[in-house]
């Protein structure tokens, strides 16, 4: 592997993502000897910035917000997962030739084994119908969840099953929504509600917890938005967003370099990049009254 070895994160803006620690410390933990930098890239230079990719001394590249799906047209080739999705977020040079991946499906599906190992028929509500709950719903179909989709506009929900082919999963109307949450195994929440910068509070109405069922929020920033704290104080099984990334990234690496993840060092480094919550960067998990990190 060349030594001076380049890898960039294509973003706009790009000045908060916790990327660049979480890779760097991969490299130092494995060895390997490549940078990683993040371009903030407005959609007017996009172009020019894949197209930079293709030459020494780029590996490939990280793609997130706004461009994981305008790059899509420019990749001479897409895997499965980046071709269902419709959407790339891991780019590989090999030669002169770019592979878009995307690793969002399967970092998802291995950050919900670690708060619910057994998903085949469990009952699974998603809330949202952005680009993340795309990731969310394909990975959850592919494992034989049980699945219902509530988001406030019922053509953007249709939308999203429509193109991920899923006619047996429908919209979940607001009327519906309480009985569903509460009797689910599971519930992700996919939108940006809670986020720091985004709108606050819950995407849920005041007190709507599953009885029993795990709740996953894909917010990491804060560690733990109202969704969670409501969570966490019932004593459910409790994760937010953090793992998810990490594992993402993990499968990015692997990508690049053939290298297995040091994924405990990126998670330490995402952490702490993050601002170190306090409770490991496996996301917030209680089990029961008996709380756990891991």
């Amino acid at each position: 592997m060349p030594a001076a070895a380049r890898i960039a994160l294509l973003a706009h803006p790009a000045g908060h993502s916790v990327s660049p620690a979480m890779q760097r410390a991969a490299f130092a933990a494995r060895g390997v000897g490549a940078t990683y930098d993040a371009f903030d890239v407005p959609p007017a230079e996009l172009a020019a910035a894949v197209a930079a990719l293709r030459r020494d001394p780029w590996w490939g590249a990280n793609v997130t917000v706004p461009h994981k799906t305008a790059v899509v047209p420019w990749m001479d080739e897409l895997t499965p997962a980046a071709r269902r999705l419709g959407a790339v977020n891991t780019i590989v040079r090999r030669g002169e030739r770019l592979i878009g991946d995307n690793s969002d499906l399967p970092g998802f599906a291995r950050a919900l084994a670690d708060v619910r190992p057994e998903i085949a028929g469990a009952r699974v509500v998603v809330v949202g119908a952005g680009g993340a709950a795309r990731a969310v719903v394909a990975a959850l179909a592919d494992a034989g969840a049980r699945i219902a989709l509530h988001n406030r506009s019922p053509e953007r929900a249709r939308a999203l099953l429509a193109a991920l082919a899923l006619p047996e999963v429908a919209w979940l109307p607001a009327e519906g929504l309480a009985d569903a949450v509460v009797g689910c195994d599971v519930l992700v929440q996919t939108t940006t509600v809670g986020m720091a910068g985004g709108p606050a509070g819950s995407p849920l109405p005041d007190g709507l917890l599953p009885d029993r069922g795990a709740v996953v929020d894909l917010v990491y920033r804060p560690a733990v938005t109202p969704l969670l704290a409501a969570a966490l104080a019932a004593g459910l099984p409790a994760q937010n967003g953090l793992p998810m990334l990490v594992y993402q990234g993990a499968r990015s690496f692997e990508a690049w370099t053939g290298v297995a993840a040091p994924v405990e060092a990126m998670g330490a480094a995402a952490e702490a990049a993050l601002g170190g919550p306090g409770r490991g960067w496996s996301g917030l998990v209680a089990d029961g009254d008996r709380p756990r990190v891991g």
